[in-house]
């Protein structure tokens, strides 16, 4: 990286951390990732500062989220989730028949092709899911786009939504969590389990290594009654000022500018998406009689980091929150790129009938 680029990265990662303190003293929900992501994707679609985050930067923010959720699950959390399983799976079979319904509208609302559109609105990271376009033959500009803007709106609109039904809550985060000591040993030791974690996950060539790996390490260490202390919160809050930036960065204003019908589509599609998932867990809610905060979080389209974060500053149980999104991980990652051939196989076929036809 030449000097010039790393100066500007530099600068607006500390004013990213600026626009999180902000944030915090007006109490807004997840301050150290909302904070940035509102404020570098302000910079860089109005072109004041046009600093693109490098995808090397982001594993940090990803493995110390991870390491943090894997402490949480401790042998009474595993059996909360053996006895919440059914939910959880059910929520996850639900949440994808509104992702297909929602492909279905964006595709045609937008002019992209079925796989396109189900590539954008299924819940996954925008660079995992570019790189299945890619292998599937799928342009994946348009759904990193709709990917970014997807998970944007989640981390805002989410909390900002729980704030409004229950209330603006006097506690002002995690940063005034004081109760974890600053060991550097202890630091140290858990930085390189969550790091050993992700390479072990990229060299097995697991789904998102980033946070799985290191959420496996620490999840059985915690299991087996092993769990080491915490990161601080000045660290999971340094974690979040990279995520939050990194997503925030990935707006572009030539695509917002050149694409009205694609933005406005996305946007759209991203509503309809969040309200559907929304009503399935209102419903797996009063059947099931969990908590609707739970399940609202557990099925949110947001990514599992995200929401891992968003359960731990609402003060939720995390362990149950990222077991939704996990098992929908488990359920989804494996299936997309074969549901993609599938339908590909059909638009081709479809796009031969009517070109026979005419």
């Amino acid at each position: 990286m030449r000097v010039k680029p790393l100066a500007k990265l530099c600068l607006l990662l500390l004013l990213a951390a600026a626009s999180g303190a902000i944030f915090q003293w007006l109490g807004s929900p997840l301050p150290w990732m909302i904070g940035p992501l509102v404020l570098t994707a302000f910079l860089a679609i109005s072109q004041l500062l046009v600093v693109r985050v490098p995808n090397q930067i982001r594993p940090f923010g990803q493995v110390i989220v991870a390491c943090q959720v894997g402490l949480t699950f401790t042998p009474s959390a595993l059996d909360k989730l053996f006895l919440h399983a059914p939910v959880i799976i059910g929520t996850a079979v639900a949440s994808l028949f509104c992702i297909f319904a929602v492909a279905a509208i964006f595709a045609r609302a937008s002019g992209l092709t079925f796989a396109q559109a189900f590539l954008s609105a299924v819940p996954t990271s925008p660079v995992e899911a570019a790189a299945m376009a890619v292998e599937s033959k799928v342009d994946p500009m348009p759904v990193i786009f709709s990917q970014t803007l997807r998970l944007s709106a989640v981390v805002v609109l989410v909390p900002f939504a729980m704030y409004a039904v229950e209330g603006w809550p006097e506690g002002r985060g995690m940063m005034v969590n004081g109760s974890v000591t600053f060991d550097p040993l202890e630091i140290g030791l858990l930085g390189a389990i969550g790091f050993g974690g992700m390479w072990l996950f990229r060299l097995l060539r697991i789904p998102n290594p980033n946070f799985l790996g290191p959420l496996a390490l620490t999840a059985l260490l915690a299991a087996t009654g092993n769990g080491i202390s915490p990161f601080p919160a000045i660290i999971l809050s340094a974690a979040q000022i990279v995520l939050g930036s990194w997503l925030g960065s990935a707006f572009r204003r030539e695509i917002i500018t050149s694409a009205g019908r694609l933005t406005l589509a996305c946007v759209l599609a991203v509503l309809v998406l969040i309200g559907l998932c929304a009503a399935i867990a209102l419903a797996m809610s009063y059947l099931s009689g969990m908590d609707w905060r739970l399940v609202i979080l557990g099925a949110a389209p947001g990514g599992v980091v995200e929401m891992a974060l968003t359960a731990k500053y609402l003060h939720q149980d995390v362990t149950i929150v990222t077991a939704f999104h996990l098992t929908r991980i488990f359920l989804f990652m494996p299936n997309i790129p074969w549901i993609v051939a599938l339908i590909n196989r059909y638009e081709k076929r479809s796009n031969s009938a009517r070109g026979d036809m005419s």
